[in-house]
């Protein structure tokens, strides 16, 4: 049986691979021994010149429907793992048939959850973990994808300004459709709850979530930050004709959760005197749009919304206000975020992304700035942040390179995530 290969923007190396034997047998010749997340499929992390890809062994219409649902969410913007390939037609030198594989671009800067777990990430941090679920669960939601089996598992996280961004990685039980029905959204809520609760047992009961955090009160989080989140971006409201600023009131709210308002639905009753206002398109990465419109920064939209900030007391400290912010932007750029950026060692450069690194520095300035009782200057802050603390971070990186322009800001034209 001739080996196929559906592929997006191919790699012609993915051709050398083992094809000829099942996942299982793979050797460290062609195997990273890189964080794997729980699944129900045997999966492997492979290199491949500068490229890492997740490799799945399923069925062939599974391996292909995956492939194509993955395509069609990238396409909406929605964040989700890069489909690479479906590599079909593999059998054994005996001839015996070995079920295909779905080929996914490693996501560089992300872990799963129990591998965060075992990076030392406290309990404290778990509600940020389950909010950055809810939060994709809602942007999935809005775009009409029922997931069917939202879990822990089937999600990478990647750091955020202190915070998290959540990125789907298994979409092998979704739909995608027009809208979705109030059932299907509750129904894939109910199936989070089961999931969750769970996935937090487990790591209890593996010693790497303290035994007195309640699972019940964490997972009651995600509905009710997933209900708050969904009515701030669908629910209609109304109110008074002369209480217009309302509008803006709402698209700023909107704004600060890191959504744009594409399209407002505004309504007035037959007098005028009434108005409802329902949002009808919302898209999400305010701030990083914004960012990468001045910078040409792509990060994720908690780190531009702490990079913006920056920025801003950048512009008030140095009295820019009157310059043109397209070239205050550049200032900043060049003589603070990148000068610290390329303080960090060599060596040091897997341990975070660039924005999370900055963040921290930020972060730290304020613990020093607090201690010494002067605000503390950021390049002075950057070097102790970097003995201090970068230096004993695990790496986080999960990329076959070292080159060190790997750590320089990741521009709107590079195509990795």
């Amino acid at each position: 049986m001739p080996l196929r290969i559906v592929a997006t923007k191919p790699n012609p190396a993915l051709v050398t691979l083992p094809w000829d034997a099942p996942l299982e047998e793979w050797t460290e010749e062609y195997v990273v021994p890189l964080p794997r997340g729980i699944s129900r499929h045997v999966v492997r992390i492979v290199r491949l010149d500068h490229d890492v890809y997740a490799v799945k062994e399923t069925r062939e219409p599974i391996a292909f429907r995956e492939y194509r649902m993955l395509r069609e969410l990238r396409k909406l913007d929605l964040p989700v793992v890069e489909p690479v390939a479906v590599v079909a037609g593999r059998e054994s030198s005996a001839g015996e048939e070995i079920e295909p594989a779905l080929v996914t671009r490693h996501l560089t800067y992300s872990l799963p959850y129990r591998s965060l777990f075992s990076h030392g990430l406290r309990a404290d941090s778990l509600p940020g973990l389950i909010d950055a679920l809810a939060v994709l669960l809602v942007r999935l939601h809005l775009n009409g994808f029922f997931w069917g089996d939202v879990s822990l598992s089937n999600v990478l996280f990647r750091r955020s300004a202190g915070e998290f961004t959540a990125y789907l990685v298994d979409a092998e039980t979704g739909e995608l459709h027009n809208e979705l029905t109030r059932g299907q959204r509750a129904h894939d809520l109910e199936v989070a709850y089961g999931n969750l609760f769970g996935e937090l047992l487990d790591l209890q009961a593996g010693g790497l979530l303290d035994e007195n955090v309640d699972a019940h009160a964490i997972v009651e989080l995600v509905e009710r930050r997933y209900t708050e989140l969904w009515e701030e971006l669908t629910a209609t409201e109304e109110f008074d004709a002369a209480e217009m600023w309302r509008i803006e009131q709402r698209v700023e709210r909107l704004n600060e959760l890191g959504f744009d308002v594409d399209e407002l639905d505004i309504v007035t009753d037959w007098s005028g005197s009434t108005v409802r206002l329902q949002p009808k398109v919302v898209e999400a990465g305010h701030h990083r749009r914004e960012l990468q419109s001045l910078t040409g920064l792509d990060v994720e939209d908690n780190q531009a919304r702490r990079l913006l900030n920056d920025m801003a007391s950048y512009t008030a400290y140095h009295d820019l206000g009157g310059e043109d912010r397209a070239l205050v932007a550049h200032r900043w750029l060049t003589d603070i975020y990148e000068p610290i950026i390329a303080m960090v060692p060599k060596e040091m450069r897997g341990k975070l992304e660039p924005a999370e690194i900055f963040h921290e520095i930020l972060e730290h300035r304020w613990f020093l700035s607090e201690r010494a009782g002067h605000e503390v200057d950021i390049f002075e802050t950057s070097r102790d942040y970097i003995d201090s603390v970068l230096s004993k971070r695990p790496d986080e990186r999960v990329t076959a390179s070292d080159d060190p322009d790997l750590l320089m800001p990741r521009t709107v034209a590079d195509p990795t995530l």
